[in-house]
């Protein structure tokens, strides 16, 4: 008898167990993601759009299969890998750079940069006040003060140009606010430092 008992305790968890996983395969929608990398700047194609399938998360805004018309035409706020899963965040309107951003470059020596930086990056930028004194970045997270070494800038790595300069040192284009570009753009020379941060960091 406790064999049976067990036996039919096991169907019961089964039969649960299934109607479970059928509510949640149940629960997708049609959402929009590219087939093969597009560079930021890019306008999207119809050619690089796809349906997929994708779990129902109202925490996780996904561009709708039906939207895909509204979708061409597009541009791609940072560089997107081949199977990107669409979010209205990574679009911008059909011109680049997006309205309050500006785009620079930047030739930096190993040790100013971390190694294995690539496009679609998000960076920390550090421009220090005066690095032939050896002024260190601030910690992240804290903002510049007038007693601070270094004033901290968001921005995203739009390419790495390893061929850089000629003369040592890489290229690196950024997407940064509009606001900060002059703060980048008079930093000394030697005083730029990039420190990778979380994909949802600033």
């Amino acid at each position: 008898m406790p064999f049976v008992a067990l036996g039919g305790l096991l169907v019961i968890v089964c039969v649960l167990a299934y109607a479970y996983g059928a509510v949640q395969l149940g629960d997708r929608v049609q959402v929009l993601a590219v087939v093969r990398s597009v560079a930021a700047g890019q306008a999207l194609a119809a050619a690089d759009l796809t349906q997929v399938s994708a779990a129902r998360d109202s925490e996780v805004r996904l561009i709708p299969a039906v939207q895909a018309e509204q979708v061409v035409g597009r541009t791609a706020v940072v560089p997107l890998v081949a199977g990107t899963l669409l979010s209205p965040q990574l679009l911008g309107d059909a011109q680049f750079p997006p309205s309050g951003k500006v785009t620079a470059s930047v030739a930096l020596k190993p040790g100013q940069y971390p190694q294995g930086l690539a496009a679609g990056a998000r960076v920390a930028v550090y421009v220090l006040t005066n690095p032939q004194a050896g002024a260190q970045p601030a910690p992240p997270g804290s903002s510049a003060t007038s007693g601070s070494s270094a004033t901290r800038l968001p921005a995203v790595v739009l390419s790495v140009d390893l061929a850089g300069d000629g003369q040592g040192a890489t290229v690196i284009t950024l997407l940064l606010d509009a606001a900060d570009g002059p703060r980048l753009a008079a930093a000394p020379a030697g005083g730029v430092v990039l420190m990778q941060t979380a994909p949802q960091g600033g």
